[in-house]
């Protein structure tokens, strides 16, 4: 394995790194059930990764999980940090627990919910550096107005952001 083109062609150094302290508040709410911080962005990392922290609040412990789905252009990896999370392999659902790692290459088959009854926190990485801000933020947008959404309105958001649904 080689390494990738140069990205950087200066002789010395830059201060150039990025800081996030720890008490920056999420930017995003999606309904009273999760928080979402934007630690790294596509467009703060140019496109090479998008890096976010879930926070999930407890909820009743469920038999209902999320279905699942897929991504045609970038791999998605989760590591959970506090917390079970429960996430899905395509076929099966798995409880991650602390500093469990899941890893989903274009055109795996995947979901996580936080069906625990606790509380659970995990970081969710994106290569490359998608924009998946506005679909959290569209879904923030649903949830937040209580607004029905039709199965063509569903389908149009999921296209708009290369998530292909599953039936399971």
């Amino acid at each position: 394995m080689s390494y990738p083109s140069l990205a950087y062609l200066k002789d010395h150094g830059e201060v150039s790194a990025s800081f996030r302290p720890a008490d920056v508040a999420p930017e995003l709410a999606l309904g009273s059930k999760t928080l979402v911080s934007y630690l790294a962005t596509g467009a703060t990392t140019v496109g090479r990764f998008g890096f976010y922290r879930w926070d999930m609040a407890p909820t009743p412990p469920s038999d209902h999980k999320p279905g699942g789905h897929f991504h045609r252009t970038f791999s998605e990896s989760f590591f959970i940090l506090d917390g079970t999370v429960t996430l899905y392999n395509g076929k099966t659902w798995i409880e991650a627990t602390p500093g469990s790692f899941y890893h989903v290459p274009p055109g795996g088959i995947h979901g996580f919910s936080n069906n625990s009854g606790a509380a659970a926190s995990l970081l969710l990485l994106f290569t490359p550096g998608v924009e998946r801000e506005g679909y959290f933020e569209e879904i923030a947008a649903i949830v937040a107005t209580g607004r029905e959404v039709t199965q063509e309105e569903w389908a149009d958001l999921h296209a708009r952001y290369d998530q292909f649904e599953v039936k399971l």
